[in-house]
């Protein structure tokens, strides 16, 4: 994280892990999945920065997918900060969030994704 004041980069790719359960613990069954998209726009509005948040139809399918109330443990996400193509837009950047799919959750670690285009 770049030090308060600086300037931050504007774009920027990063692999988090985020856990779910910790942070929908207690929460009714009827309100897990929705709770937890909520939870994965908070995660990328705190880590990048941005206000605007969209998150992927993969994404969201992959929390849906075991119902309302079976929520996966852990979820791996690609988060890309990027410019807002929009000219009247309010924010000038907004966040993608994107799912990646691994095996296994051992050992992750947040890496930032070199962008060679």
């Amino acid at each position: 994280m770049s030090p308060k004041g600086a300037p931050k980069q504007d774009i920027v790719t990063r692999d988090y892990t985020i856990h779910l359960s910790k942070r929908i613990h207690k929460i009714q069954f009827k309100n897990r999945a929705p709770r937890a998209i909520k939870e994965i726009r908070a995660f990328a509005q705190k880590a990048m920065q941005t206000e605007d948040v969209r998150v992927d139809s993969a994404l969201n399918k992959y929390v849906w997918k075991c119902g309302i109330k079976n929520v996966p443990t852990r979820v791996r996400v690609r988060l890309s900060r990027k410019r807002n193509e929009d000219e009247d837009a309010k924010n000038p950047l907004y966040t993608w969030a994107q799912l990646l799919e691994v095996d296994s959750f051992k050992n992750l670690q947040t890496e930032t994704v070199i962008d060679t285009a």
